[in-house]
C-alpha cells in the first residue's frame, strides 16, 4: 500500500496542512511535540516526501547543479569534492555534469538542470562565445561561475584566480632560473583563462627586456596528448628553447614525456613548468614544478557564494551583488625539480 500525506496526518492526529508545514519548514509556531510526532509518524511508515511536489510550494529543491568541462582532467575533481562538501554542510545535493568542454553540451545540461528546478548552477564553461551569453541569459536561476571568467549580466558570483599575475609570476621565475627562451604551451584561445596567462607570459618577457617571438608559443587543448604534440611541432621547426611553461599540468607531463623521449634531460638541458599542481605531478620523474592552484577552495566558495544569495533572495534582500559575490583566490609556485 502507497503511504500518503493523509496516512501520516491521521497517524499523528494532526491536520494535512500541518504535515506540509512540518516537512517545508515553513511555520514556526508549530510546537516541537507536534513536530516530533509527524516525525516519528513517517519514521513508522518508511514515508520519503516528493522533494519534486514540495519545491513547488517552497520553490527550493535543495539541489545544486555543478558544470565541469573535463572530468578526466583532475584538476576539476578538486572543485567537485570542495563543492560537494559544503554543499553537504547546508544539506544540499549536487548533480555533476561533464562537457567535454563541448558547448552544445553546456548548453544541453544547463537547459536541463534549469527544468528539473535545480536552486542554482556553478559552472566552468567551455566558451567565451556570444552563444554561452545568450544561454546564460536565458537561464533563469542563479548562476556562479568557477574557474574561467565571462562576462554576463545573469551571472551572480564568481570564484577565480588572477591568472595573468600567476601566469607573470611563473614567468619571471623560470627567469630568475637562468632561462631565456621559454616556449608556451597554451590550451585553447577560447577561453578567457587561456587569455589571460598569455598576457601574463607576454608582460613577463618585456619586463625582463625579452623580446616575445611568436614561434615559441603552441595553442592547443588542456590535454596530455597536446603537450606530447607541441614538443614535437617545436623540435620539427627546429625552434631554439631552453625551457617550456605550460597551461595546465597535464599538458607539461606529455611534454616532459616527449622531450625526455627525444634525449634531452629535464631540467638540465629543457626545464618544464606546469600550472595547476594536481597529484600526478609528482608522480612523474622529475617531479613538475608548477603554479599551485587552490581548486578545492574553489569548489567549497563557490557553493557557500551560491547559499548566501539563496538565503538573501528567500529574506527579500533582494538580488544586488554583494561584497562576497567575487572571490578571487591566491596562487603560489610549488618548487619541485622540473626547473
Amino acid at each position: 500500500m502507497k503511504i500518503t500525506i493523509k496516512d501520516i496526518a491521521k497517524e499523528a492526529g494532526v491536520s494535512i496542512a500541518t504535515v506540509s508545514l512540518v516537512l517545508n519548514e515553513k511555520d514556526k509556531h508549530i510546537t516541537e511535540a507536534t513536530r516530533q510526532r509527524v516525525k516519528d509518524a513517517m519514521k513508522k511508515y518508511n514515508y520519503i516526501p516528493n522533494a519534486m511536489a514540495g519545491s513547488l510550494v517552497t520553490r527550493k529543491t535543495g539541489i545544486i547543479g555543478l558544470i565541469l568541462p573535463d572530468i578526466t582532467n583532475p584538476f576539476f575533481p578538486g572543485i567537485a569534492r570542495g563543492a560537494e562538501d559544503r554543499a553537504n554542510e547546508e544539506g544540499y545535493s549536487i548533480i555533476f555534469c561533464n562537457t567535454d568542454d563541448k558547448i552544445e553540451v553546456e548548453e544541453k545540461y544547463i537547459e536541463s538542470l534549469t527544468s528539473k528546478m535545480v536552486d542554482g548552477i556553478i559552472i566552468a564553461h567551455s566558451s567565451n562565445s556570444e552563444r554561452l551569453s545568450d544561454v546564460l541569459e536565458r537561464c533563469q536561476i542563479p548562476i556562479i561561475l568557477i574557474d574561467r571568467d565571462f562576462d554576463s549580466k545573469n551571472v551572480e558570483g564568481k570564484v577565480l584566480v588572477n591568472n595573468r599575475d600567476a601566469a607573470f609570476n611563473a614567468i619571471t621565475y623560470m627567469v630568475e632560473k637562468g632561462y631565456r627562451k621559454i616556449a608556451y604551451l597554451s590550451g585553447s584561445l577560447k577561453i578567457k583563462t587561456a587569455m589571460d596567462r598569455l598576457r601574463g607570459y607576454k608582460e613577463a618577457l618585456m619586463e625582463k627586456n625579452i623580446s616575445f617571438d611568436e614561434a615559441l608559443v603552441k595553442y592547443g587543448q588542456y590535454r596530455a596528448e597536446w603537450g606530447k604534440k607541441g614538443i614535437e611541432e617545436l623540435f620539427q621547426e627546429e625552434t631554439d628553447f631552453d625551457a617550456v611553461f605550460c597551461g595546465n599540468d597535464l599538458i607539461a607531463i606529455g611534454a616532459m614525456k616527449e622531450v625526455l623521449r627525444s634525449g634531452f634531460r629535464v631540467p638540465e638541458d629543457i626545464g618544464i613548468m606546469g600550472f595547476d599542481d594536481i597529484y600526478m605531478s609528482q608522480m612523474v620523474e622529475p617531479e613538475l614544478t608548477t603554479v599551485k592552484q587552490p581548486n578545492y577552495e574553489m569548489g567549497y566558495q563557490a557553493v557557500n557564494i551560491l547559499i548566501q544569495h539563496l538565503r538573501e533572495k528567500q529574506a527579500g534582500k533582494g538580488t544586488e551583488k554583494t561584497d562576497h559575490s567575487i572571490v578571487m583566490l591566491d596562487t603560489e609556485i610549488t618548487e619541485r625539480n622540473s626547473i
